[in-house]
């Protein structure tokens, strides 16, 4: 148990994790725990794979290009978020990353760039937001970590949406009104509009699905960073593992 408590830092590794595996350390991770955090042999650090829960591990080789880990026992079982799905128009970069973060701090279980008609930015780089989603999770202590998809058009989504997924749609159109989510179980997505908001014919076809539920984020028009974590709020407090 002492060991556990004194393992501070957490560590995202893509292989497989198990009592007696020892896992190889990529140059970049050398770095930065033998480097940075200058750490050395007998060290204690959490691994987690996304998919076994977490587990403690000890650093048995330590050098500047690599090294390799001991896993010794699971600390954490697996925790899954819930079946949220974050859907939102890609800004600036930085607050691009920041949505991507907060994101998976408030567990959202798949995370979907999508491009609409007033969307700034007609691109990202999908390899680096899947890193800062990995640095979100070793962070906040999670054991999971939600996919980023690539860029998707608006109205290609929507064309090929299952509709047993609930779409909590955020109007800015409708700033002030009361806000009110029906309780309904099962898988849900949270849609966030770019700077510009969401055209006249993107507002009508959502307003048009049933299975699509417009609200507002309370009597202001919020930047769309902000819109995203006030929804997730949102959806947690009434929905999701926050009850």
């Amino acid at each position: 148990m002492d060991r556990i408590v004194t393992a501070k830092i957490r560590l995202y590794v893509e292989h497989a994790l198990g009592a007696g595996q020892s896992v190889p350390v990529s140059r970049d991770q050398a770095h930065y725990l033998f480097g940075v955090m200058r750490l050395g042999v007998g060290a204690h650090v959490l691994l987690f794979d996304g998919q076994r829960g977490e587990w403690l591990g000890e650093v048995i080789e330590a050098g500047k290009r690599g090294g390799v880990l001991a896993v010794l026992d699971q600390t954490r079982p697996l925790q899954m978020p819930p079946d949220l799905w974050l859907l939102f128009a890609p800004i600036k970069k930085a607050r691009t990353d920041f949505i991507v973060e907060k994101a998976v701090e408030m567990g959202a279980a798949r995370i979907l760039p999508v491009q609409t008609e007033f969307t700034n930015s007609g691109r990202i780089q999908r390899d680096r937001l899947q890193a800062h989603a990995i640095e979100a999770a070793e962070q906040c202590g999670g054991t999971y970590v939600p996919q980023v998809d690539e860029l998707i058009r608006f109205d290609r989504l929507m064309g090929q949406w299952d509709p047993a997924r609930q779409i909590m749609f955020c109007d800015e159109a409708r700033a002030g009104d009361a806000t009110s989510l029906p309780i309904i179980d099962g898988p849900w997505a949270i849609l966030i509009g770019p700077e510009g908001g969401f055209s006249a014919t993107e507002r009508d076809r959502l307003h048009n699905y049933d299975h699509c539920h417009a609200v507002p984020l309370g009597p202001r028009i919020l930047r769309a960073d902000t819109a995203a974590v006030a929804a997730m709020t949102l959806w947690q407090q009434q929905l999701g593992d926050w009850r």
